[in-house]
């Protein structure tokens, strides 16, 4: 019987989770956490074979609670389950040997196939997200475009970025047209839309 660890922080989603994952042969939920910092905690007490976690935890984020999960807990591997196709989450867990990454639009079936193959010293990654992160090319920003999308990403208009990093208008301006331009972005919410998504910012 594999044991599993859920960590979700939504109680309806973590709910069906483990409602799901109790139904399938073989696997039984032996812990279920709303943080990424109970992650440790619960896969020692609980001598979990496979941790299933949610990027978007509090406290500890899912990748970093996985990171630590290698660390300290190497018996139980760990499955990242995200809504968000971002191929920057996937580059962060395959640089770090997390074995599993699943978006949450898999299905129960295939979920529970990942964690079997997990369990068993394999790897599983879905497909788009892994067609995304062979497709991706080099951030192509400088470092101030970068911090320059960030900052409006953050809500700041071209005045206040020039203030705090000690340019001109018209040179905030001019960067940001620059990576607009790099990113084939029609505005600057388009282009911080994808450079988030690349992980570039």
């Amino acid at each position: 019987m594999l044991k599993v660890l859920v960590a979700e922080d939504m109680h309806v989603v973590r709910a069906g989770l483990v409602s799901l994952l109790d139904a399938e042969f073989g696997i039984e939920v032996v812990a279920h956490v709303a943080s990424g910092d109970a992650v440790v905690p619960a896969a020692i007490e609980h001598r979990a074979d496979v941790a299933v976690l949610d990027i978007g935890l509090p406290g500890l984020d899912g990748l970093s609670a996985a990171e630590a999960l290698k660390a300290r807990v190497p018996r139980c591997r760990a499955l990242m389950l995200t809504g968000l196709d971002r191929s920057g989450y996937l580059r962060r867990a395959l640089a770090a040997g997390i074995p599993g990454f699943l978006l949450k639009s898999t299905t129960p079936k295939q979920l529970a196939e990942g964690i079997r193959t997990v369990a068993t010293g394999g790897r599983v990654v879905d497909p788009a997200l892994l067609h995304d992160v062979w497709t991706s090319a080099v951030c192509p920003l400088t470092e101030r475009e970068a911090e320059i999308l960030r900052m409006v990403g953050d809500g700041a208009d071209a005045r206040e970025i020039a203030v705090h990093l000690f340019l001109s208008v018209g040179t905030v301006r001019n960067r940001l047209s620059s990576a607009m331009s790099k990113l084939h972005a029609r505005t600057q919410v388009d282009a911080v839309r994808i450079a988030e998504r690349q992980d570039w910012i």
